[in-house]
C-alpha cells in the first residue's frame, strides 16, 4: 500500500483483528438479552465499528452521531459540535459507544453528557485507543482496545487532514 510507506507501524492488522473479536466476544457476554445499540461516532470510528458489530453474535443496531472538536487541525479545540444526529431515539435502549480514540476526554464528556438527557437504559463506551497522557477530563472506558503513548495516529479509519483513513494499521507519520 503506497500511503503505508509514509507510516511508521504502532499496531498491526493482525493485533487490530485479534483485539475487536476479544472486545466483541466480552460485550455478546455483557449484553446478553438486552436491546444493544452501537453508536458509532463519525469520521474515525466507522472501520472499527463494523468489524466490531460483526465480532458481535447478538441481535443488534447501528447508529452514528457525527462530531467535530478538532476541523483540521491535529489538536482539539475543545469546542464540540454534532455534525450529524442520531437516526433514531435511544430511549430505553442500551447504548454502547464506539469511538475511534479518547485523548482528551472532551468530546467524550460532551457525547456522555448529550446521550443522557436521552434517556437510554444505559450508556458505556468502547474506544480503539485511549491516550491518558493527554487527558482533560476522566471519563469511563468500559472496553478498551489499546492504550497509547502521546502520538499522532492514523490508520484503520483515523485521519490526518482525511488521508490515511484506508490504511488497514495504526501508524505513526514519520514526518510528522
Amino acid at each position: 500500500m503506497k500511503l503505508a510507506a509514509d507510516l511508521d507501524q504502532m499496531i498491526s492488522t493482525e493485533k487490530l483483528a485479534a483485539r475487536v473479536k476479544e472486545l466483541g466476544a466480552q460485550i455478546e457476554r455483557d449484553y446478553a438479552g438486552k436491546d444493544l445499540v452501537l453508536l458509532g461516532v463519525l469520521k474515525g470510528s466507522y472501520i472499527f465499528i463494523s468489524d466490531l458489530a460483526r465480532a458481535i453474535d447478538l441481535p443488534l443496531s447501528v447508529d452514528f452521531i457525527g462530531l467535530s472538536s478538532y476541523g483540521e487541525a491535529t489538536e482539539s479545540s475543545g469546542v464540540v459540535k454534532i455534525t450529524s444526529d442520531l437516526s433514531k431515539p435511544i430511549e430505553d435502549k442500551h447504548v454502547l459507544i464506539v469511538e475511534d480514540i479518547v485523548d482528551t476526554g472532551l468530546t467524550m464528556r460532551y457525547l456522555l453528557d448529550n446521550l443522557a438527557t436521552r434517556h437510554p437504559a444505559s450508556v458505556k463506551l468502547c474506544t480503539l485507543l485511549h491516550k491518558p497522557a493527554r487527558a482533560r477530563t476522566r471519563i469511563p472506558i468500559d472496553y478498551l482496545g489499546f492504550q497509547i503513548e502521546d502520538r499522532f495516529v492514523v490508520g484503520y479509519g483515523l485521519d490526518a487532514g482525511e488521508k490515511y483513513r484506508n490504511v488497514p494499521f495504526i501508524g505513526v507519520l514519520r514526518n510528522g
